[in-house]
């Protein structure tokens, strides 16, 4: 395992009550999704400001540091504590980081819910990425994990205006699932957790509720996982990334149906379960 910087234990409530009127005129207090601003200071630079629910700010802002690659080990992190008194993270390094200005003067405003942000080209770095050649993936364990997604209880489900992203291995175990208001944050926290965790994604599968957009292949090629699941669609550079990294893209994942569209030769298809009798373990 690296050395594991300090971190504080800032989560916060995820939920908001409000009162509503329904059309017949009834009032009733529901809950509605917190979002609240997290600035992220690196150094005592600041450097972003994250919206957020708040579930899991310290692994948020551990992966966003990891995929906006300003950060390169675990180890060069000292401390990261969360202040929602100030709506603050503090983050200090070891050695500071070379060149910081340089490498945050480009931004390009990406299509993350609320406009996510991403530091340097892009396709930085892409060009590097290598894939397990030889992860497979199960049709079964395909389904198996749409299912585990399906009944997972969720502040979606609680109050909706969410997106959720979750971890599974190669068998369908779930090993994170974390939602968030932007994709961008949930896919980051855990990166985030993955990272401090010393856990590879060789042998991982990555689902998110959110559309699989450029952005989202190369977070999850930077994270070195080969299989990203969506129940919704992709656009044509999220396509176009995940077929040069070799990741396999699966869309619009709900029930038994899905399209495989890249990395075909990675999934194990099973007719049988397709039968009606067919259980999933």
């Amino acid at each position: 395992m690296p050395r594991r910087p300090f971190l504080s234990n800032a989560a916060i409530d995820l939920t908001h009550p409000v009162e509503a009127m329904d059309e017949r005129g009834r009032v009733s207090t529901i809950a509605i999704p917190a979002e609240r601003p997290l600035t992220i200071y690196l150094d005592k630079r600041e450097l972003v400001t994250l919206m957020t629910l708040g579930g899991a700010p310290e692994a948020l802002t551990l992966g966003y540091l990891r995929n906006q690659r300003l950060i390169r080990s675990i180890e060069e992190i000292a401390t990261v504590q969360v202040d929602w008194s100030v709506e603050a993270v503090a983050v200090t390094t070891r050695n500071g980081i070379s060149n910081i200005e340089d490498r945050t003067s480009k931004r390009i405003v990406t299509t993350g819910c609320g406009q996510g942000t991403v530091f340097g080209g892009l396709m930085d770095e892409v060009d590097a990425i290598s894939l397990p050649p030889d992860a497979r993936l199960r049709q079964s364990t395909l389904y198996r994990i749409v299912d585990t997604i399906r009944t997972q209880q969720s502040i979606y489900k609680q109050a909706g205006s969410v997106h959720g992203c979750a971890l599974f291995n190669a068998d369908g175990e779930m090993l994170y699932f974390v939602e968030d208001v932007g994709r961008h944050n949930a896919v980051d926290a855990i990166a985030g957790k993955m990272w401090l965790e010393d856990i590879s994604g060789a042998d991982k599968v990555f689902y998110t509720t959110g559309r699989l957009t450029s952005e989202m292949v190369i977070k999850g090629a930077q994270m070195g996982i080969p299989f990203l699941l969506s129940r919704s669609g992709t656009t044509q550079m999220g396509h176009a990334v995940a077929q040069k990294v070799g990741m396999s893209l699966l869309a619009r994942c709900t029930g038994k149906h899905f399209l495989l569209l890249t990395g075909k030769e990675r999934l194990v298809m099973e007719p049988d379960v397709l039968d009606p009798a067919f259980k999933l373990a």
